[in-house]
Order: C-alpha cells, then structure tokens, then sequence
C-alpha cells in the first residue's frame, strides 16, 4: 500500500491553519487543510541564499503545494488563506546564547552598578580556575539617586535619622521608607548623555520597587521623554521580591522584546497586508499562547521546546497511558527531559545563559547534547559529553571535518539509514551522510583503545559502548527528576520525541524500568503540533506578605477577583467567549523561616476561601515533596496569581484504517545490538495499520524520525498511527569482575546517582534551612576499605574528609555491627568542623561477617552549642568552645535509636535547636539507608563480587587520570625549571607559615606533598584538621586535571602527604577549628596551587560575617578577586576555591533583619595588575538599624594575594566600622564588636593577583579557544547550582 494520509475534520473557515516551531537548526510546519489534510514541512531555520525567512517559506511552499498559487505579483504571501498561525520561536533564545539581542542600559540604585555583575556571586563551575560568567546584556549602567527601605516599625531604633523622611504604604500592604527621593535633574543628564551614545531600550530595577513602584514610573517617564524606543520596568515585567532576578528578568525583556519586535515585523512583511485580519500567536515559556504583540521577551525563552511539552502532554496522557509521562525530547543539539502528570509542572525562576528570569516557565531540563553529543575515551573511561558538535560543523557525518559524536555511532551500528536522509551535508549542503568520514575516526579511535587497554575491540563494539554510556548519562537526571518529587521513576510511561529520541528510547525505558515507550507519529515535529493543540493564556500577578490565616481571607479574595477580570478582559479582548475561559487562582505559600515556597492551586472541595483551600493543597504537596510539614508555623503568602486560559478548539485526529495482517516489510538491513549483527526489518510509518504490530528488532522509518525496536520489544501501532512499544524484560548481559572499560563508565554513572539519590533523601527528609534550602550537605559511597567510591554533590571542602572519617571508625572500632549507624564531627575523626555531622552506616550482606561496604552523609547542623549561637565563633579558643563533639557515637544500636543519649551530649554542649538537631540525624540515617537500598539492587542484578570489583575499577580509574596528570606536569616542570621540586609558601595574617614542597616522580606519576614547616598550633580557631588539608589537595588536583574525574579514594593514591603534627594542618585533639575551614582552607588551596604555578592567588577568604542579637542571626560570606591565570584574567566578585556560597538578595535581608545595604558594587583596581590581571574585590556595606553584635572573621587582611610570573598582588581586604558620630574603627581580620543604630560595617573584599609582567600585553590569541558546550536549564540544574553553591 502507499504512504498513509492523516486527516482531522475541516476546519470551519474554510481556511489553513499552520502551527510552526522554528528550532535552532530547523523549522518544522504543521499545517491543517481547509479539507481536513493534514500536511508536515520540515526546512532549514537559516538558508539565506534560497530564502529569507524559514517559517514565510514554510507557509509559502505548503500553500503552493496544496493551491498551486501563493504569492501575489508583489512577491508577498496571500494571507487571504490563512485562517491563524500559531509558532514558537528560538530567536530569543539564540540572541540569549549568542548575545546578539538590542544594545541597551541598566538602571538601578546609587551604589549598586555592579549588582547584576556580582549577581549571587558563585561561580558557575566550581573547579575551573579559569573562571567565566556569561557576558552582561547591558552595555552601560546609570544610577538613578533615589533609595526605599521597608519601615520595620517594631524594631527599627533609626528614629532620628528617618523621622522625617516620607511612609508609602506598598502594594504588599506593607510600610516602606523613602530615605532619599529621585534626584530627577541628575537622573535626566545621565539618560541624555546615554540617548545620545545610540542605546535605545533601557531596563530599571530598583530596591523594593516589587511592592512601591513610584520611583520606577518616574523614571520610565522621564527616559520615554527623552526618547527611548524601549523601557522595561522590573515591577511590570515581574513584581516578585529579589532585586537581582528581577532585574535579570527586565534587562532580558529590554535586551529580547526590540529583538524580537524586529523579528515579527520582517515575518509579517512576507505577507500581503502584514497579515492583517489572521490570528498571529506565540507560544510562551509556560506553554501558552499570546496574541503576537503581547509577546515579550522574557516569557520567550522557552517558547519552542513548550510546544513539545504541550504536544505529548495532550497526545499521551489519558488517551494512550493512565501513568505519569515522562517527555524525552532528544535532537540534534540538546536532549530536553519533562514530566506531566495531568499538570503542567513550573518553575519561576530559571537561569538560560547566565541570566536568571523570573517568569512562569515549565520545567524544561536540558540535560544532554543531543545526537551532537561529543565521543571520548579518556584515562580509561569513554566520555559523553558535554561538549557539542553543534549544528556546524556538526558530527563527523555531516561531512564538514566535525568530531565524532552520537549520531556517529547511532550510523556505525546500522541504525540510521543513509538512503532516507535528505542530501543536505557537507559542505555544500548538497551531499548525503558521510559515512566514511564517520568510519575512518571511529576506525582511529577504536585503535588507540585497543592500544591503551591492550583488547582487540570491533568498531561496533566501541560505538556501542559510547551509546551504551550515552544512555545511562541520560537516565541520570531522569531518575533525579522524578525522586526530587518523591515519584518512582518505573511507574512512568516515556514519551519520546525529536529527530533523534526513537533511536534511544527502548534503552532508556530499559535502563529506567518503564514498560512503555510513547513515539507520536509527528514526533520528528512533536514541538509544532502541540503548538497547534495549545491553549491562549493571560498570566496576572502581583506580590504579596501576608499570612495565610482567616483574617486575610478578604483580602486575598478582593485581590484574586481583580486580577481575574484583568484576566479575563483580556481574553475577551482576544475574541474568546466566558465559556470557553478558564480560570486558575494561585497563590504562592511557604513556611516563615523558610525559603522555599510553592505555588498553589486551591482544592475547590474543602472550605477555605471563596476559591477553595489553598493550605490543604500547600501541606500535601510539602508533604510528597519532603516528607512531613512543620507543626504550628505560619505560611506565608508571597504572592497572588491569576492564570487565564482560553481554550483551544482543535478537532480531534481521524481515526486511520486497522489491520490484523503483519506488517509490510520495506526491506532488510544489518544492524548490530549486544551480541553481534542482526538481520533487521525495516517498516515505513505511514505504510503501517491501526493494530499492527512490529516485533523486534525492527527499524520504523518517517520522513522525520528514526524509531529503533530493540530485540525484544514490539511495537504495536495505535488507532491515530502513533507508535507504541512495549519493552521486554530481556536479559541482563553477564557482567564478570574483570575490568570492562565501558562498564566501567556504567558503574561510575550508577555510583554517582546512588549518592545523588541519597542526596534528594536527605533534602526531602530534613527540617532544617541549611540542609533543605541551603542543601549544605553531601552523601558518599564506600568501599569494604572505606575508600570513597563516589560522592555528590562536590563540595569542595567535604571532598577527601568524609572517607577520613569513615576509615578512623574502621581503624578505632573493634566491633561494627549490624544494625548501627555511627555519628562521628570530631576534627580528629575526619571531621572539617563541629557543625558538620558525618553519620555512617555498615552495610553488611548474607553470611558476610564484616561490611561490604558503607554509605555516609554529611550535612551543616545550624547549631550544636557552643559560646555562640550558630556555633561559629569568631573568637574560638578550645574545640569546647564550638559545641558538641562526636568522636565515634552509635546514633543507632542495633537498630534502636538513641534518641536521649545524643540530645544529652547536645543539651552539656548549650545546644540551642535540639527538635532541628534530631529531625535533620533522622533524616541522614533515611539518606543512608535508601544508599543501601539502591546498592542492594546493583548488586541483585550483578552480584556481589561484580559490584565490589567495580568500586575498585573505578578508584583505580580515578589513580589513572591523577597519574596521567601528574606525569604531564612532571615534564612540564622539568623542561621549565630543570627539576621536579615544586616548593612554595605563603604566610597568614597571624605570622603563621604554610610551606609545601613537592617532589614529582614523572615515571610513576606519582608526588610527595610534604607540608613540613607550617607554623605550630595556634591559639586562636584558624587551625585546620588534616582531612582539610586532603580535601584542599583534591580539589586542586581535579581544577588542574581540566575534566571530570572519579572524585575517589584513587584520587590521592598516587600522592604520598606529610603534615607535621601539632602543627596548624594537623592539631591537637582539643585544638579550636572553626576558622581553619572557612579561612585556612582558602590559604592552603593557595599554597598548592602556588607550588604548581597553575594560577594566581585569589582573595584567600571568605569573608565571614555573622550579626544578630537574642532574636535572630544572619550568616553570610562575601565574594572577592580570582587569581589571573597564564591565558586569562581574573574575575571580579566571585567565590573561589573552598566555598561558592550564594549570597543574600538586598531586598530579602533588609525584609528580614534591622538592617539595610549602602553600597554594593565592585571595589575597583583591587585587582593586581599584569599581563593579565587579577578580578577585584567587593565593597559591602551595610547600615545597622537596632543595637546588634557584629562578628567578622577574615584573612588577607594583612598578607596580599600573590601574584605570579611577574604579575603583581591584589590589594589586601579592609574591615572597617563607621560609628553615627563619624568616627572609623579598623577592625583587622578577626573581630566582634556592638553596633548601634546608624552604625555602619564596611567590608573591602581582596582582589586576584595578576599573572605575568604588565609590560607583556596580552592578545586574543593568548586565550584559549573552548568547544562549544552544552546549555543547561531546569529545575535539576537549580539544584545543581544551589548544591555547589555551599
């Protein structure tokens, strides 16, 4: 038979209707036939030599095809044709990426020009030394002098120094302060001078201009006066609270709305009458439509890959599966991952590019490179990613020299077919996929694999170790996006679409134990035909800060009411009748104390408000999401939120001609799974019947996807023609102990999502702030040694202390029995400081007498007593002074929990929190004990000795890629200094020395890192336990290896260390240590990277700063310079090393604490000055508003940031103290002291020393050229962020 034909009814105006995704690399069209036929287009987006525009062009040949005439003698379109056209667009995105949007200016408070820079002030990959921040969308800043501060009336003491300045009551019905009104004369010069540069769109974002926006107007006011074609106020674009997202989100709506008006106006200029009287829509970034002009930019970032969510969403769910759906949409380019469950899962806040963008968004997660994936094999482990071969020049097949990359091995194994793929490569674009290109590299890598592991590997059985491993890095953050909620990853159906997902999906169904796979017959087009099905939307929100409580019900009812009829004027503007308006009411709730807030829908069924109870829903979700609710705390409302909807009417698919008979077979081809080649059939989707079943292995064939049936799944083809496949159990291949380098890059994907998995546990399960919001924690996996096997996520400082910790509990307790957890923070003990608690479980197995292995987690108590509250005194003299200690306390005793044993310790220590204390233990021996659960099913699959065998391999592995490392830094520094003595020392602000000398062994790869020389002992809190000291040489160690490395036991295998004790690096049992982590831990990362003379000093701190009274206190630490490298500057304002600790928004502490920030902004040539400088410091001050006890504990204060190479240092930090009477008090490193009223503390962060002599000016070509690397977005990526940034 021939190529099935798709219809739905005819469309009632006797017109087209087209839908259009316009991607990165292609444009796909939908379009529905006034008779009903349905056609699908797919074209290149960019193709300038044959048109000028990809979605015009797509109209234009469908309109042709199907009418014979198109264009009118003026060369435009007919519009006259086309009933509506509905797309989603990747131009906003792509300026994003490419910072190619408008030239524009950010205008923001007096002293605060650079917060947008600074930001949250982590640095975006915790072990490059290099460190890079995406380039800023404005090209100028103007400070606008004008300043509003909440009144917080009932404890601010700032009576004479505000008594007379102006109370507005704002919009969140609370009382605000004007300190200092718009100095509008000033203002308008500044905006003159910046007309007249040539910018034409400005953003504004001022502090709490959320809930009073008067300032903001005034200036949106004057600058369209001046004649600015563009002004985005951050109030209208997204009144939530926190300055620097929100001024993100409005410079991204000044820098994308011009952008994109420009964009809009040269597609409706390819029609007659710039298609006057169509319906023109956009997909937004949360899935809905808007009417072309009210397409903005910041709700355009994830305009095309909604389409998709929308598509299986509504094409899944319901009508093919009962079971949640988890979208896989792979291309050629990113691999975006999803999950519907009836309901369309948000979030509000998501960074693209580095510009965070508060805007509804679905929860879109880019976790892979898609078929661009790069191919690596390295120190023994084959790589995936995340570098990309891009869309040019593209995998190796695309005929333009490119790497090898997933598409690459997907065309060795037989499973694309060359014959059905356009000839659009090379580079012409006139050619077909190169397969010979694609031969010979895979040819030469598979014999340099073969070299180094001494096997005589097949080419086939190389690429389908890659896509073996390729699988599993793409269930990784499948299986963390649905446990982060609580969900059973199995108990989903997989709905795969893009160009390349049907080659993957029955593996990663597999993998992930699914049972069905979801293939939509335009799933090569999935994202433009959920365009077609999607719903208009008209989004009103405003902020709020009430309590959730009886009392506000009115209130909040009177304020839902008026942004419904906002709502829904604007949809009946649109032309959409009250029946066909939905209306959703929300309300953003979260726990006071805490952070995290969710966004609620009401429960029309229980009595609550007029629109139902908010709470009931809010302590469900809390609950699936964490495992309980917090008994009698007040929630919060932080903001009310109106979701109009005006549905859609798109006529339901016709039903296509069943058969019982078997399939047509098209013909044969050879294609190679595990076990060799096998003769496999491949079948045409559209030649295929409703009820037909395909048995693998198979290939099904569409002009816009391949679908892969591995050999023992079937595919059986539904009513509408879509694809669906039910996989086989199969057999699991017998894995021996013998090292498998492929599996070897199985296991270490596995071990690592152990820990991650626990790590969600244990974030679920804890009550407090630290450890759920703050996610100050880690959890590790370890061998029967207690070597460390795997751990996430990588804070710095917990990297080699957590596997001392658990083999001091080896080495000291002579019996370890089933049924005990351990609780060990003793310094002595492996511990960094008191506040972290390492709790530690032996796992044992059968008839096995001594554990197997052993799961541990780690995470920061907020206080464990001690002289001060928070347990960080800055004036710490003995260990006791710090709080409680636990050498090695069985927290469980055969199975018991010794509930009152441990609070007794806490109770002697002053421990203030206990009910936090004991909830947040409970919920590490809940993280440990799923480690076990998830390691027992590793080892039912593969066995015992399999999994114990691979936890060697891969601490082996992770000896093999330091040794490598080493051996290259051996011969550089011999052929660069004529030894292999690297010496280096460096002095704290105290006197005491940190020396280093290193002896490298070039043959072995191998080092001796002897410390011997640091200064004694001192009698102060900057000594450091000797487990900081390893964690500091891992992390340098993996910053200088450039790549992902196991971050094991095998890591320092290589290295032999020698710290003296006694010694600051490793003191006496009673030594006070609460300092040498957040301070002496900076210094000695300095020190080795010193020694290898891999990078200047950064600003060797981290800026301590703890106030608060008897009431409340605040914990912060500050950003500073980096260190200036041999290819790069230093950046300005980061974290470095150690820490990456995100920093509080303005708008937040000064709503939170009787405080207010002065200034914030860079602090300028702080940074030393060389052929490459050194990133500057930070100045921070903050203005104290009721008596309170400031703490500030700090280094480089009197010793500067070295420079190397002839660069010159940083400029030393200043503390220092402005009292009301003007007088200025230098506090030096480490201080306490009371504030008053009107008292202001004033912290100058160092800069980065700088790298080579200043009279060596440095070129481009001096930097280093980077591959293009993957763009992450989503919730998972949220996550990653908080959790590295500790």
């Amino acid at each position: 038979m021939g190529k099935m034909q798709y219809y739905m009814d005819k469309t009632p105006s006797g017109k087209f209707q087209f839908a259009i995704d316009r991607g990165g690399t292609f444009t796909d069209v939908f379009a529905r036939c006034p008779d009903g036929k349905i056609v699908v287009h797919k074209l290149l987006s960019e193709y300038p030599s044959h048109y000028k525009d990809a979605p015009t062009e797509g109209i234009r040949r469908i309109l042709e095809q199907e009418t014979g005439q198109a264009v009118g003698s003026d060369g435009l379109v007919d519009s006259s044709q086309i009933e509506w056209v509905r797309m989603g667009t990747t131009v906003a995105t792509n300026a994003l990426l490419e910072r190619k949007g408008e030239s524009m200016a950010f205008i923001t408070n007096l002293n605060f020009r650079d917060v947008l820079f600074i930001g949250n002030q982590a640095r975006p990959n915790i072990f490059d030394l290099e460190i890079q921040r995406p380039e800023l969308l404005y090209k100028a800043v103007v400070e606008a002098d004008c300043r509003i501060i909440p009144e917080q009336s009932d404890i601010c003491k700032l009576d004479s120094l505000i008594e007379n300045c102006k109370r507005v009551k704002g919009n969140t019905g609370e009382t605000f302060v004007v300190l200092k009104e718009l100095d509008e004369n000033k203002l308008r010069k500044d905006l003159e001078k910046l007309r007249e540069s040539g910018i034409n769109s400005v953003a504004v974002a001022l502090a709490h201009s959320y809930a009073v926006a008067e300032h903001e107007l005034r200036i949106g006011e004057i600058a369209t006066e001046i004649g600015f074609e563009h002004v985005s106020l951050s109030h209208d674009i997204m009144p939530m609270v926190r300055l620097v997202p929100r001024g993100f989100t409005a410079c991204a709506d000044a820098y994308l709305t011009p952008h994109i008006k420009k964009y809009l106006k040269g597609f409706t200029g390819g029609f007659k009458n710039e298609l006057e009287g169509t319906n023109v829509l956009f997909m937004q970034s949360d899935g809905g439509l808007t009417p072309m002009k009210s397409f903005n930019g910041s709700r355009a970032v994830l305009s095309g890959p909604a389409g998709g969510v929308v598509g299986y969403a509504l094409t899944t769910w319901k009508k093919e599966t009962e079971l949640p759906v988890i979208g896989f949409d792979m291309g050629g380019t990113s691999t975006d991952v999803s999950r519907f469950d009836g309901h369309y899962e948000q979030v509000y806040e998501s960074t693209t590019a580095g510009v965070t963008i508060q805007a509804p968004q679905l929860d879109v997660n880019t976790v892979a490179a898609g078929g661009g994936s790069m191919l690596f094999y390295r120190s023994g482990l084959y790589v995936v990613g995340p570098e990309s071969a891009g869309a040019h020049p593209g995998p190796a097949c695309y005929g333009k020299n490119g790497a090898l990359a997933i598409t690459d091995a997907n065309l060795i194994l037989g499973r694309l077919l060359p014959d059905f793929f356009p000839k659009i490569f090379g580079e012409n674009e006139d050619q077909p996929l190169d397969v010979s290109a694609t031969k010979a590299k895979f040819e030469k890598l598979t014999a340099d694999i073969n070299k180094e592991q001494n096997s005589n590997l097949s080419v086939e059985e190389v690429a389908l170790g890659f896509i073996t491993v390729a699988n599993e890095t793409m269930c990784r953050p499948i299986r963390a996006l649905t446990q982060a909620k609580g969900h059973d990853t199995s108990r989903h159906a997989l709905a795969c679409f893009g160009g390349a997902g049907g080659q993957h999906a029955c593996a990663i169904a597999k993998s992930l134990g699914m049972k069905t796979v979801l293939i939509h017959k335009y799933a090569g087009i999935l994202s433009a035909f959920g365009i077609a099905l999607a719903d208009v939307v008209s989004e009103k929100q405003e902020p709020c800060a009430k309590e959730y409580t009886e009392k506000e019900f009115a209130f909040l009812e009177e304020r839902l009411d008026k942004l419904e009829e906002d709502s829904r004027n604007e949809l009946k503007k649109q032309g959409f009748k009250d029946e066909q308006i939905q209306l959703e009411h929300y309300l953003h709730l979260r726990y006071n104390g805490t952070d995290f807030g969710l966004m609620c829908q009401a429960n029309s069924e229980k009595p609550g408000t007029k629109f139902g109870d908010f709470m009931d829903v809010f302590l469900n979700r809390y609950k699936t999401e964490f495992g309980f609710t917090l008994d009698k705390r007040e929630v919060l409302v932080d903001d009310i939120r109106v979701r109009g909807i005006g549905k859609s009417i798109m006529a339901e698919e016709t039903a296509i001609q069943e058969s019982k008979e078997p399939p047509v077979v098209k013909h044969t081809h050879q294609v190679y799974f595990d076990g060799g080649y096998q003769k496999t059939n491949v079948y045409i989707l559209d030649e295929l019947l409703a009820g037909q079943l395909v048995v693998g292995p198979a290939i099904i064939m569409n002009d816009l996807s391949t679908i892969v049936v591995l050999p023992d799944c079937t595919a059986e083809i539904t009513k509408n023609g879509d694809v669906k496949i039910y996989i086989g159990d199969g057999t699991h291949k017998k894995i021996g102990t013998e090292l498998d380098n492929i599996q070897l890059s199985i296991f270490g994907h596995r071990f690592m999502s152990i820990a991650e998995q626990m790590g969600r546990v244990l974030q679920r399960t804890s009550l407090s702030t630290n450890i759920k919001e703050r996610l100050d924690f880690s959890c590790a996996l370890f061998g029967d040694d207690g070597g460390l096997v795997s751990n996430a996520p990588h804070i710095p400082v917990h990297l080699g202390s957590m596997q001392e910790a658990v083999q001091f509990q080896l080495r000291t307790r002579k019996n370890i029995s089933e049924g005990d957890v351990i609780l060990t923070n003793h310094p002595k003990a492996g511990g960094a400081h008191l506040p972290d608690f390492t709790v530690v479980t032996p796992v044992f197995h059968k008839d096995k007498s001594k554990p197997i292995f052993f799961v541990a987690s780690r995470g920061h108590h907020a206080d464990i007593g001690g002289i001060t509250p928070g347990s960080m005194p800055p004036h710490s003299k003995s260990l006791a002074d710090e709080g409680a200690a636990f050498i090695s306390f069985l927290l469980v005793k055969q199975n018991v929990f010794q509930e009152e044993a441990f609070l007794d310790v806490l109770r002697k220590a002053g421990g203030r929190n206990l009910s936090d204390n004991l909830s947040d233990v409970r919920a590490q021996v809940a993280a440990n004990h799923k480690g076990i659960q998830l390691v027992g099913e590793l080892i039912d699959v593969y066995g015992l000795d399999v999994v114990q065998a691979y936890m060697s391999h891969i601490q082996a592995n992770a000896e093999l890629a330091v040794r490598d490392m080493l051996r290259t830094v051996a011969k550089q520094t011999y052929e660069k200094y004529g030894t292999n003595v690297l010496c280096a020392q460096d002095m704290m602000d105290d006197g005491s020395p940190i020396c280093l000398k290193v002896t490298l062994n070039e043959e072995e790869g191998s080092a001796v890192c002897d410390f011997t020389g640091t200064g004694v002992e001192v009698h102060g809190n900057c000594n450091a336990p000797k487990a900081i000291t390893l964690s500091a040489l891992i992390y340098c160690l993996r910053c200088m290896v450039g790549h992902d490395v196991p971050l094991n036991q095998g890591c320092l295998a290589p290295i032999k260390v020698i710290v003296p004790e006694q010694s600051m690096l490793d003191p006496s049992e009673g030594a006070a240590v609460v300092g040498g982590n957040v301070t002496t831990s900076q210094r000695v990362v300095d020190v080795i990277l010193k020694a290898f003379g891999a990078v200047a000093a950064s600003q060797g701190c981290m800026n301590n700063v703890t106030f608060g009274n008897e009431k409340f206190g605040n914990y912060e630490t500050v950003a500073g310079g980096s260190g200036a490298g041999p290819t790069w500057h230093g950046m300005s304002g980061v974290h470095t090393h150690m820490t990456n600790t995100r920093i509080t928004d303005i708008e937040i502490i000064e709503r939170r604490y009787p405080v207010f920030v002065r200034k914030f902004m860079l602090r300028p040539n702080s940074g030393g000055k060389g052929q490459f400088n050194g990133g500057d410091g930070v100045v921070r001050e903050i203005c104290f508003r009721a008596p309170i006890t400031l703490s500030i504990l700090s280094e480089r204060r009197v010793t500067v940031p070295y420079g190397l190479n002839g660069g010159e240092p940083g400029q030393r930090g200043l503390n220092l103290v402005e009292r009301v009477d003007g007088r200025i008090i230098n506090l030096g490193p480490k201080n306490t002291i009371e504030m008053g009223p009107g008292d202001v503390f004033s912290l100058n962060t160092p800069g980065g020393g700088g790298y080579g002599s200043k009279t060596d000016e440095a070129t481009s070509k001096d930097a280093q050229t980077k591959k293009p690397m993957l763009v992450v977005r989503g919730s998972l990526e949220n996550y990653k962020a908080s959790q590295e940034g500790v």
